[in-house]
């Protein structure tokens, strides 16, 4: 990596699949500003080569599937385990954002997105939001009018492969915009 470039994380579980799709959603939205690189790592299965990364990273993206109105307990798991990281101030000034999923409507998605926020603040992070107008409908951006993060909406008995393309559109701008928002930090920070 370049003195230039910018590294993005997304940390994320997923228990059906449908929060991979999201998280690919958001690397490839990330990838495609130049200059960044972009890693997924599922929380449930994180080495010490991963943590690494983590803590070297210049953004972390959290995602998890909203599940009883809140993160997954894999994702709750990983954040118990950021303690140490939190009490040494590891991830101070690295750009945050979020993404979930659930099958209702609601859901309590937004929960979720609160939940990553005061991770993220207690972390002394900056959070990214998604910078998007509530979607009209159904092939929209933001078409479940979410303000903190990206959003997704499957039918409970569906497969990933049911997914709303719009839903992972949102995801994918919402990767967009925290590698360009990583860019300028970065850019800002070395020039002081």
């Amino acid at each position: 990596m370049s003195d230039s470039s910018v590294s993005v994380v997304i940390a994320y579980h997923s228990g059906y699949g449908h929060t991979t799709r999201m998280a690919e959603a958001v690397r490839d939205g990330a990838a495609s500003v130049t200059g960044t690189t972009v890693e997924l790592l599922p929380v449930d299965a994180l080495t010490e080569e991963h943590w690494a990364k983590l803590d070297a990273a210049h953004a972390i993206v959290f995602g998890s599937p909203t599940y009883m109105g809140s993160a997954s307990p894999a994702f709750h798991t990983f954040a118990h385990d950021t303690s140490g990281r939190w009490y040494t101030q590891v991830w101070k000034d690295k750009v945050a954002a979020g993404f979930t999923s659930s099958g209702a409507m609601s859901g309590d998605k937004l929960n979720t997105l609160q939940y990553f926020t005061v991770l993220a603040a207690q972390h002394g992070m900056h959070w990214v939001n998604l910078d998007l107008l509530p979607g009209g409908g159904e092939g929209e951006l933001n078409r479940l009018g979410g303000w903190l993060g990206a959003m997704a909406q499957s039918p409970g008995d569906g497969g990933p492969e049911m997914m709303q393309k719009s839903d992972l559109l949102t995801a994918a701008h919402l990767g967009q915009r925290v590698a360009e928002h990583t860019r300028l930090l970065h850019r800002a920070r070395s020039l002081s």
